[in-house]
């Protein structure tokens, strides 16, 4: 289930907010116009299932959603740990790839099927951390500034929906904001250590 994380813009940022509650965290970004909601996970499917099988897994509410929302193409993308050394390194350049604060001229919309990854949405003074994990649907709509990251060894699988996928191509603001707020790796890190306490 998503976790949220809301800091300051400052220089040097302050969190202002944390929840792990469902509720909490769909009114909170609801009341910023983005999406959250969760999905019925389905079980038996490996964590990194073809996209053929997760598409066909997930047939009914992919179609649902679709429909209603008018997404015209829906993909997988995947990054898993390989015991291939050699799958470091391009797995660190899909990561820089989405660190960078940016916009798109269409909706971002993830569910994510298996791992995590944190969409930052930087939105008036605060940036807000969600942490997507399986079961978790993200609607992020276009024009919202943001950045993605999915930690130093990336482990997710998501469907995407576009209205069009030209519209995905970032547009990059140049704010070096992103390297002032905590990362993947430091805000579930935070997280684990709250829930032993």
């Amino acid at each position: 289930m998503a976790y949220l994380s809301v800091y300051t813009e400052a220089e040097a940022p302050r969190r202002v907010f944390v929840s792990g509650a469902e509720s909490e965290i769909a009114g909170t970004l609801g009341d910023l116009g983005v999406g959250y909601s969760r999905w019925d996970v389905v079980d038996g499917l490996a964590a990194d299932a073809p996209a053929a099988e997760v598409l066909a897994a997930y047939r009914a509410p992919i179609d649902a959603l679709s429909a209603r929302e008018g997404y015209v193409q829906v993909d997988v993308v995947a990054i898993h740990p390989s015991g291939d050394p050699g799958h470091a390194a391009p797995a660190a350049a899909a990561r820089a790839r989405f660190l960078s604060e940016h916009t798109h001229d269409d909706d971002e919309v993830r569910y994510f099927a298996s791992g995590s990854g944190i969409f930052y949405l930087h939105i008036g003074d605060r940036v807000y951390a969600v942490l997507g994990e399986r079961g978790d649907v993200l609607n992020v709509p276009r024009g919202t500034t943001h950045w993605f990251d999915m930690g130093t060894t990336p482990d997710f699988t998501a469907i995407r929906f576009f209205r069009d996928p030209e519209g995905w191509v970032g547009s990059f603001t140049g704010n070096p904001i992103s390297g002032r707020i905590p990362d993947f790796d430091t805000i579930v890190r935070a997280r684990a250590a709250a829930v032993s306490a």
